[in-house]
């Protein structure tokens, strides 16, 4: 097998494997979220109203779950980016420059898989692109179509 026929099959993949990154963020996030406001999955619940954690935990839950059904994805994961970034740069960069060194491994990993759902789309199985009410799919990519190429 070729390497552009490889290419073509695993381009062709791209929405489902894209939405199935989205769902499973939108899970992750939303049980650290689910985690912090209600205390479950073996931790303590943030107090109502703790700067910034319970608002934070709020956030993650309420974005984790729009992102996990692909609704208003791009927005919730957009909101969910700058939150990540913001976590990482007032709570953990002050222990360390490098996430490994100051505990902000899982912000930094969140911030910038939620930046690549902003510009790359929900991809295939969000509720949005069910309904018909927004994009489904991850844009086409520049590169030409197998019977368009040149010199194969």
């Amino acid at each position: 097998m070729s390497t552009a026929r490889i290419s073509d099959r695993l381009t062709s993949r791209q929405p489902l494997v894209l939405g199935l990154f989205r769902m499973v963020l939108g899970l992750l996030f939303a049980s650290e979220g689910a985690a912090t406001v209600f205390g479950v999955l073996d931790r303590t619940a943030s107090p109502v109203g703790d700067w910034p954690f319970w608002y934070a935990g709020v956030i993650e839950l309420a974005c984790g779950v729009l992102i996990l059904f692909g609704v208003t994805t791009r927005s919730a994961a957009f909101v969910s980016s700058g939150i990540m970034a913001f976590a990482y740069f007032t709570e953990h960069q002050k222990d360390g420059l490098f996430p490994l060194q100051n505990g902000g491994l899982a912000p930094a990993l969140f911030c910038w898989g939620f930046l690549l759902i902003v510009f790359f789309g929900p991809g295939a199985l969000s509720l949005s692109g069910l309904m018909g009410r927004g994009e489904t799919d991850v844009r086409r990519s520049a590169r030409p179509e197998p019977a368009q190429r040149v010199g194969e």
